[in-house]
């Protein structure tokens, strides 16, 4: 979930379904949920990973024909980012 889709009937809909909603309330709510900081900062570097690994256009892209393909340079756009970060 993002901050766009923080009203109540989203939130339930999302708990209903067995996932765990982790976004910050707007500081305009009546009645703020608490939030998961530590939940929060993981999301958080998981959608920094998939913009990181977006911006290999050969996955953004999808230039390769076959599901095999795909994953296999997916692997290899996710151990370069690894190394990268050593």
């Amino acid at each position: 979930m993002d901050s766009a889709y923080q009203d109540d009937a989203t939130r339930a809909l999302a708990e209903s379904l067995c996932f765990v909603p982790v976004v910050p309330p707007s500081p305009r709510r009546k009645r703020p949920w608490p939030l998961d900081r530590a939940r929060y900062r993981g999301r958080n570097e998981v959608e920094r990973l998939f913009r990181r690994i977006k911006a290999w256009r050969r996955v953004f892209t999808r230039y390769d024909k076959t599901n095999a393909m795909f994953a296999a340079f997916i692997t290899l756009a996710l151990i370069a980012e690894a190394l990268r970060l050593r």
